[in-house]
């Protein structure tokens, strides 16, 4: 419609006339704009330019929007005057970019993912069962912290290559529960179980998603590293398996070829090595148990850890209908029969636990026991072998004609490198499989060295402050007794220590610490994980409720005090080696200021810790010979429910050289007596063993007495004024009668007795079974809800 026309309002005109000039078109455009005829049109050079009949060149906008159009005009990038050399918008622009990043992103994760696979997928061979059976046949060397050979691991001889109808439905049923679900229709690999590992690799994790079939191509290459490099190589393996082989092959190749500890590779030389029968003999139950074990081989022996791996296999098998709902609620739990013969000599009986313990070192390092095994590396430990000769001696000296069901465990670490000198978890047999140097157990009264670092470390009081050791005393709801009910009004910190007074360390950290500082002094000196404290219930003071240590973790944070407060973590190897002696593991040997950022402050709170321990060996008949400085404590865990019988006893002490914790106990927290039927306490049987190890190690090593620290807080009060002397007053001796004195009528005669000498047993005793009671320096204490011992 033509401007000016009777049903269009006046407006520029709304087409650009062929060749019409830009000024004459502009004048036109915006004259109408305003009721002024005498309006300035915009100067021509404002206005972009655009060639006659550019496709790209927008209507004018209606006249109500004119004028926001023209405020507009410059600052709007997509109006028509901001084309580029290319005639494109700056909109238009950014969707060319937009596209062009879309493309590169489909060429980097697509395409070229898609061209390496194939090119991988041609290049790359998976090897047979019988090429990884002689790759795998290699030893492993642990050697003493001196460099001699301490024991060798080398591969079960009794390897079978099973054929597939030589393995029962029910062991690869077993198998798929445990590992790969999915195993009979995924294409050898899981995409959500990589997605899952992917996601764990980019956020900081290890591992996870593998499939049975990349397991098995994870054991061919001999790499378990945590990588996305490997994980690519696995897939593209596995999927090339998974085209070139079937189902039934896969998992006979590599049931034939994963290590299941014991020294055992191949389904058939375990089922030899754990139940003593060939695989097609196994029950579903055994199958669930060798299944459960192979994420974890080295952890095998651990009935706690088989166990539960084998519940979850178990029920797997039922969700997946691999096994009777019925034959599962009444399968029990199949025990392993005992090894004879160790495939590691060196490691027989009890040093069974010593492997294991290394095990599951290695394992946290990061070098599971098949890796070990394939790569045939060197361990060099930090095992003294005089230390673990004579621990082993003491142990057996001491416990000889003890009840069977007293379960011991001794560890002794260096503490100027934190290195595990001698270990001792226990007797290795089939009536006891634990290992108890790395079991958490209620410390009791050790714990009281720890509630007293933790005063010291506010800097406001020291070993001669005193606290109000009467007993009973009611702290809340808890009713805290001292052993023997033992009174000590007004006790410095140094008798209470001596003595082992519950109700000073009780207040001690109710009133001043708190037990969050305690769990904080005792994880500064040096536990592990595997230990657990709570932080936030008083009874931590005592080491009862859920404060659990392990012995090695406690010989550890004794170390820290007589290492003059530096920390050094406790650790079972110092060194791993391949075969050709290349160095790929070192241990940290330097050590951390525990107790204050200043080495000196941190020395001085450790001596005046050692000040308040080293009279209670004295106290309970347990010092060095030959006068060495030694100090340490003893303490107990009350039976639940038995008043005056303990579950559990401990001696944990130290020299400048060595620092060792033996500790006595039993599983069910069942009260503990020894041969005499007596109680046992920290000073009865577990003191005799430490002391033993303490007298053999040292013998011919020279004197290091502690070093002298300035004292914290309180000054020592003074001496006692000595009692004067009672003045004689002479006496005129009678003349000697030589005639006998009569006896009175109805009066025998008079006789010379010597009466025996009795004194209030204390249990100090160092000879164990010797019938006397509890001794002064052991406690109990009794709660409403529960009753703890120290």
């Amino acid at each position: 419609m033509p401007p000016g026309h009777p049903g269009q309002p006046p407006g520029p005109p709304q087409h650009r006339h062929q060749g019409q000039p830009d000024d004459v078109y502009a004048t036109e455009m915006f004259a109408p704009l305003s009721g002024n005829s005498d309006m300035e049109p915009p100067e021509p050079e404002l206005l972009t330019h655009r060639p006659a009949g550019d496709p790209m060149w927008h209507e004018p906008p209606p006249d109500e929007q004119m004028t926001t159009f023209v405020a507009n005009y410059e600052q709007d990038p997509d109006l028509p005057g901001d084309l580029d050399d290319d005639g494109l918008t700056a909109k238009q622009k950014r969707w060319r970019l937009i596209r062009r990043i879309g493309y590169a992103g489909v060429t980097a994760f697509v395409l070229i993912p898609i061209a390496i696979f194939t090119v991988l997928y041609f290049v790359l061979d998976v090897p047979s069962p019988y090429e990884i059976a002689s790759q795998q046949n290699k030893t492993v060397s642990y050697m003493y912290r001196d460099g001699g050979v301490m024991a060798k691991d080398i591969t079960d001889g009794n390897r079978v290559l099973l054929e597939a109808d030589q393995i029962p439905d029910r062991v690869k049923y077993a198998v798929y529960a445990a590992e790969d679900a999915t195993f009979e229709t995924n294409a050898g690999f899981d995409i959500i179980g990589i997605l899952r590992a992917a996601k764990s690799q980019l956020t900081g994790g290890v591992g996870g998603g593998s499939t049975i079939t990349q397991q098995y191509v994870k054991t061919a290459t001999e790499n378990d590293d945590y990588s996305i490099e490997r994980k690519a190589t696995e897939i593209v393996k596995a999927f090339k398996m998974s085209n070139q082989l079937s189902k039934t092959e896969i998992i006979t190749a590599y049931l034939n070829t994963i290590y299941f500890g014991r020294g055992a590779y191949g389904i058939q030389a375990a089922s030899q090595a754990y139940f003593g029968k060939d695989t097609e003999k196994l029950t579903s139950a055994e199958a669930a148990y060798l299944a459960g074990i192979i994420q974890a081989p080295s952890r095998g022996d651990s009935l706690e850890y088989a166990e539960g791996r084998w519940s979850y296999v178990m029920d797997q098998m039922v969700e997946n209908k691999w096994l009777p709902a019925s034959e599962r609620a009444s399968a029990k739990f199949p025990k392993p029969v005992n090894e004879n013969k160790t495939d590691s000599p060196g490691f027989d009986g009890s040093r069974r636990h010593l492997k294991a313990a290394i095990g599951n070192e290695l394992a946290s390092l990061g070098y599971s026991e098949e890796q070990v095994r394939t790569a045939g590396y060197t361990i060099h430990t930090t095992i003294d072998k005089r230390a673990q000769r004579f621990a082993e001696q003491a142990v057996r000296e001491v416990m000889k004609g003890q009840p069977k069901k007293l379960h011991e465990a001794f560890v002794a670490v260096d503490p100027s490198s934190g290195g595990v000198m001698a270990y001792y978890g226990g007797p290795y047999d089939q009536t006891d499989y634990v290992n108890w140097g790395n079991k958490g157990r209620n410390p009791g009264s050790t714990m009281k060295a720890f509630d007293f670092l933790a005063l010291l470390k506010k800097g406001e009081k020291g070993p001669y402050a005193t606290y109000d050791g009467t007993s009973p005393r009611k702290f809340g709801d808890v009713v805290v007794k001292n052993a023997g009910d033992d009174q000590c009004p007004d006790c410095t910190v140094m008798e209470a220590m001596k003595r082992s007074v519950n109700t000073v360390f009780y207040d001690m950290v109710a009133k001043d610490v708190g037990p969050r500082a305690v769990a904080k002094a005792v994880q500064e000196a040096g536990i592990s994980d595997q230990s657990s404290v709570s932080d936030l219930d008083t009874n931590i003071a005592i080491g009862g409720g859920d404060n659990k240590i392990t012995p090695q973790d406690m010989a550890a944070a004794y170390a820290t005090l007589a290492a003059d407060g530096v920390q050094r973590g406790s650790h079972l190897v110092s060194k791993i080696t391949t075969p050709d002696g290349d160095v790929i593991y070192q241990a940290d040997r330097e050590g951390r200021s525990a107790f204050s950022p200043d080495r000196e402050k941190s020395k001085q709170i450790a001596g005046n810790v050692t000040m308040t321990l080293e009279p209670v060996l004295e106290h309970s008949s347990l010092r060095c010979a030959d006068g060495r400085d030694c100090a340490g404590k003893t303490g107990t865990h009350e039976a639940p429910g038995h008043p005056g019988d303990n579950s559990q006893a401990w001696m944990v002490g130290y020299s400048r050289q060595i620092a060792a914790a033996a500790w006595v106990g039993d599983e069910a927290l069942s009260p503990i007596r020894d041969a005499n039927g007596s109680p046992i306490y920290g000073s009865s049987l577990p003191g005799p063993i430490w002391q033993r190890f303490m007298n053999l190690y040292h013998e011919g090593l020279p004197q290091q007495p502690f070093p002298e620290v300035e004292l914290m807080g309180e000054p020592p009060p003074p001496p006692p004024e000595p009692e004067p002397e009672p003045t004689e007053t002479p006496t005129e001796e009678p003349e000697e009668s030589t005639k006998p004195h009569p006896t009175p009528p109805g009066r025998p005669e008079e006789t010379t007795t010597t009466a025996p000498t009795t004194t209030e047993d204390d249990g100090d005793s160092i000879f164990p079974g010797n019938g006397n009671g509890g001794p002064t320096e052991e406690e109990q204490t009794t709660e409403e809800t529960t009753e703890e011992g120290g």
